[in-house]
């Protein structure tokens, strides 16, 4: 998994974590738990704002 997977992504958080709101979520936090994922091979450098903020929409529209 890449960071460009940003649906992909956001479907692997919201089966890891379920129970929570992805709009509570701080972008230090959601860059961490992208990096836990199973799978996910990216460099942590790569990553950036606005990479994380569409995880985290795509996360927010998955969750609704």
């Amino acid at each position: 998994m890449k960071w460009t997977e940003s649906l992909y992504i956001a479907e692997s958080l919201y089966d890891k974590y379920p129970e929570v709101d992805p709009k509570t979520i701080v972008f230090m936090d959601l860059m961490q738990w992208v990096l836990d994922l199973e799978g996910f091979d990216a460099d942590p450098r790569s990553c950036g704002e606005k990479i994380l903020e569409a995880i985290k929409l795509a996360w927010i529209e998955e969750a609704e």
